[in-house]
């Protein structure tokens, strides 16, 4: 029997053993719309957690949601991500944005390939052509799935989506090091130390509000993220 087929018959999860964990910074103007997404589709039965550095009205909205905010001073994506990761307290994580890009009405196909046997459930915004993103953006998105590719020795479509499922022994096994470049480590280190992850297609939405990533000095940041945990990782 595959460790799959035997996760299967042993466990199945359901909304209540699912976290939802975002970093939040200045976005007011979208996390009551994903927030009232993540209510709408689980039945209010998924943990939120929000680590927000914010300092608009972005804190008070979430509490007002239900979600579970802990505020920290602004480190940067990676840093927010990250504590609210290991914030979580149930079995199964799914990270998302704050700027409602993200279809959150997807959340249960994410449960279904958890319940499947899968570690890791990534988001693949690019499968459908990622139309309401940057040109630029989406072009340095292909070229860091290109370099992932390359380094790890198969095929991976989305290295930076922002969406993903993680059972939570992933997370808590693995020591993340990166901060821009947290979402591209996501994947590469639970690929190159053989858990079973899997890539499904997202649509990907029209951001609400402004970016704060500087497209050219965050790309630097997360190609060499990509080319540094890969280098880690065989070393391991």
């Amino acid at each position: 029997m595959s460790l799959q087929q035997a996760r299967t018959e042993s466990e199945r999860f359901t909304f209540d053993d699912l976290s939802v964990v975002m970093g939040t910074y200045n976005e007011e103007a979208a996390i009551g719309t994903v927030l009232e997404d993540i209510d709408d589709v689980t039945g209010g039965r998924a943990e939120v957690v929000c680590v927000d550095g914010s300092d608009d009205r972005t804190p008070e909205i979430a509490r007002e949601h239900g979600a579970r905010v802990i505020e920290q001073e602004p480190q940067g994506y990676g840093v927010a991500v990250e504590a609210a990761l290991q914030a979580a307290d149930t079995p199964v994580v799914v990270t998302t944005d704050c700027d409602d890009t993200y279809p959150m009405d997807r959340l249960p196909d994410f449960l279904d390939r958890i319940n499947e046997g899968y570690d890791v459930v990534s988001g693949d915004r690019l499968y459908h052509g990622a139309d309401t993103m940057p040109a630029f953006n989406r072009f340095g998105n292909h070229a860091f799935a290109a370099l992932a590719s390359g380094l790890l020795g198969e095929r991976v479509h989305d290295t930076t989506t922002g969406m993903r499922a993680y059972r939570s022994e992933v997370i808590e096994k693995i020591d993340w090091t990166e901060n821009t470049g947290l979402s591209a480590e996501l994947l590469i280190r639970p690929l190159m130390r053989e858990y079973d992850v899997c890539e499904i297609p997202i649509e990907y939405g029209e951001r609400a509000g402004e970016t704060k990533l500087d497209p050219i000095s965050g790309g630097y940041a997360i190609a060499k993220s990509i080319v540094t945990v890969a280098a880690e990782e065989r070393l391991r």
